[in-house]
């Protein structure tokens, strides 16, 4: 959010006929929540060919929309005293093991608890910042429900040498997921197109328009209802693996946005964990691999899995 208001001016076309105006405004504002949009559209600051709507008005195609973001201050991210998994730490970089349901950097609904705040605590000022003040040190990310190892920095030198190796695709980047449905084949690879879905803003969908996106996978084993497999990134797109097993038909156990997110077991979100990294190291020059364990949820799953045969 901006900090000074904000006008903005959109067209609806044929495709959003006859939707909610809460609903069309907070699937194209993706970066504002829909209680946010119904605030703004019960304080009047939301107009429709010139005239004040509520929320319930339903858009027709050829509507000229009129929104203004009021003045929204970004609250002051602070340093917390949260523990980290620390796999390895120099003058340069952090690498940790995220833990499932933290989120990697503050945004709209996650001002605290956020792997920032605790990397703010323990670098102190210490680290990048390249991508500005919400995201001190983030080089990367990977989604608040998915484990694993991830790389941090402490200097905007071994950001922008890492950033510049993660843009043409050299970091070795591997996964471990749970999937629905076993395997015909042992490996295999999906060269599919993402981008931003035209239905869902939220969402990411195969778009031969949006950007190129590959995913190598191996399975490591195969059970009666789902399948182990390992998941390696050529290239690093928003929800990629999610995204491309679901298109194959193996969505990811416990993903309730692409796929239906039943699951028998007690897991929150999809079971995907990022296990190795490697990069060269900034400084050195010398290519580096860490590995972050299963985690355990993820470990007694497999462990049922292999003595119930699911």
């Amino acid at each position: 959010m901006s900090d000074s208001p904000e006008t903005l001016i959109l067209n609806v076309d044929e495709a959003a006929d006859g939707v909610r105006i809460d609903k069309f405004l907070s699937d194209t504002l993706t970066e504002y929540s829909r209680s946010f949009i119904q605030k703004i559209i019960k304080d009047e600051l939301v107009l429709a060919n010139d005239k004040h709507v509520k929320s319930n008005y339903k858009v027709a195609a050829g509507d000229v929309l009129n929104i203004t973001i009021p003045e929204c201050k970004t609250p002051e991210i602070e340093p917390e005293n949260i523990p980290l998994d620390i796999i390895y730490e120099d003058d340069d970089i952090i690498v940790v093991n995220k833990p499932k349901g933290m989120v990697v950097h503050p945004a709209a609904g996650h001002y605290s608890g956020t792997l920032v705040n605790a990397l703010m605590y323990h670098c102190k000022d210490n680290l990048s910042g390249i991508n500005g003040v919400s995201r001190p040190g983030i080089v990367h990310r990977i989604d608040m429900n998915t484990t694993g190892v991830l790389v941090t920095c402490k200097n905007d030198f071994a950001h922008s040498r890492i950033a510049a190796q993660l843009a043409v695709h050299d970091i070795t980047r591997k996964y471990n997921a749970i999937v629905w449905n076993p395997f015909s084949v042992e490996s295999g690879t999906v060269d599919a197109p993402l981008a931003r879905s035209r239905k869902d803003r939220k969402k990411v969908a195969i778009d031969q328009s949006g950007r190129r996106a590959v995913t190598h996978y191996r399975v490591l084993e195969n059970f009666k209802q789902f399948a182990h497999v390992e998941c390696q990134l050529e290239t690093g797109r928003t929800h990629q693996i999610r995204v491309h097993m679901s298109s194959i038909g193996h969505p990811l156990l416990g993903d309730d946005v692409y796929g239906s997110g039943k699951s028998p077991y007690n897991i929150t979100g999809q079971a995907l964990h990022a296990r190795v990294l490697g990069f060269v190291h900034p400084r050195t020059g010398k290519y580096m691999e860490f590995e972050a364990p299963l985690p355990d949820y993820f470990q007694k799953i497999l462990n049922d899995l292999e003595s119930n045969g699911r």
